[in-house]
């Protein structure tokens, strides 16, 4: 956006008597792309502009176009009219980008590269400095409201544990910013954002959803499809982890369905009494306890179903399945997957962590005091 301020391609514009502010004509900018190489073709061009459409970064100046045409018709971008949705996220991800460009900007800047276990880490910092930096410089007015700051700046990937095992908290505990703000990004890595959520579907996968063949003497559990349909399907001794449905992520919308022969719908229910938050498990004194589990998964699966977010929880235990071998049980909550922290995160991404990750899955979970 800003380049194309500079470039003079957003600017006034008169059409039919009527001049619109700050736009820009379809058909140029597709060009501009190309001669700039931000796409390497219009077909490329026009699929990008599209995604910043579905994203509600730019918009025709009437509103009579959905979709993008590579046309002569006007275009703007939301934060050229005021009506860019400045949603929870986009505010913590400036907010974020901001704190960033003021730390790099400074000289003897907290951001340092720092080594723990023989790794080297690139833009990190202690918890307590970057609280006493916070409330130095007036971003947040005490320590509590800059270790919320920083949780928040976590939860949305934007800095993290050096090898993701901790929560923020105002101690020595060294973090970094996972995301370098000044890496310059090209459009074209909109097309690739959603790759990482890709689950392995080769029915020859240790990590598949359902056996092909499963042997006669097994018993029925339930078997999530990549559809995101649910079934009881006889014969399928487990599933493997994803979840039974609910979803606490307004990125997914789609509500999955249980579907029992004659056909008959409903939403399966939570096993949980009532719904607990990342901060009441993490709070001093807490009645939760955590245990680390090793589940050696099997050609069906590990055993076990994964429902809601932030956090999720366990929802289903196959009892015959590897994930009960391990101690698993039902209204455990999933802390880490692998040595990563996973308490911010929804259930398609705890699915894609487990799918795409090694057949022996280490998990900490947290079980409430009985």
């Amino acid at each position: 956006r800003l380049r194309l301020h500079d470039g003079k391609l957003i600017k006034d514009r008169r059409y039919h008597l009527r001049t619109y502010p700050n736009c820009f004509v379809a058909k140029e900018l597709t060009d501009w792309l190309i001669d700039h190489k931000e796409a390497p073709d219009r077909e490329t061009g026009i699929r990008l502009m599209q995604k910043l459409m579905d994203h509600y970064i730019i918009h025709h100046v009437c509103d009579e176009h959905s979709d993008y045409k590579d046309a002569k018709l006007l275009y703007r971008f939301r934060k050229d009219d005021g009506t860019f949705p400045l949603s929870k996220d986009v505010k913590v991800f400036v907010r974020g980008q901001s704190l960033y460009e003021k730390l790099v900007s400074v000289e003897e800047s907290i951001l340092k590269v720092r080594e723990e276990n023989s790794v080297k880490y690139q833009r990190t910092f202690l918890g307590c400095e970057m609280i006493d930096w916070l409330v130095q410089e007036g971003e947040a007015e005490n320590r509590k409201e800059a270790v919320e700051l920083g949780r928040a700046l976590l939860e949305h990937g934007i800095i993290q544990h050096v090898s993701n095992r901790h929560h923020f908290f105002d101690s020595d505990i060294l973090y970094q910013f996972w995301i370098n703000f000044r890496r310059r990004r090209r459009l074209t890595e909109l097309l690739n954002e959603n790759s990482s959520r890709t689950l392995s579907e080769s029915p020859d996968s240790p990590f598949c959803l359902r056996k092909l063949n499963p042997d006669p003497g097994n018993t029925s559990f339930l078997s999530v499809q990549t559809n995101k349909e649910i079934k009881i399907v006889s014969a399928v001794r487990r599933s493997s982890i994803t979840s039974l449905t609910g979803n606490s992520n307004p990125y997914f919308s789609a509500a999955p369905m249980l579907v029992f022969p004659p056909v008959a719908e409903c939403n399966p229910k939570s096993v949980l009494k009532r719904p607990v938050t990342n901060e009441e498990l993490l709070s001093p004194g807490a009645p939760y306890i955590k245990k680390t589990l090793t589940i050696v998964g099997d050609a069906v699966g590990w055993g076990f179903v994964v429902r809601g977010g932030r956090p999720c929880h366990i929802q289903a235990v196959d009892p015959g399945g590897p994930a009960a071998a391990a101690g698993m049980k039902v209204c455990q909550f999933v802390f880490s997957v692998n040595g990563m922290y996973v308490l911010h995160l929804d259930y398609q991404t705890i699915s894609s962590l487990i799918m795409t990750g090694p057949r022996t899955l280490v998990m900490e979970v947290m079980e409430a005091i009985e």
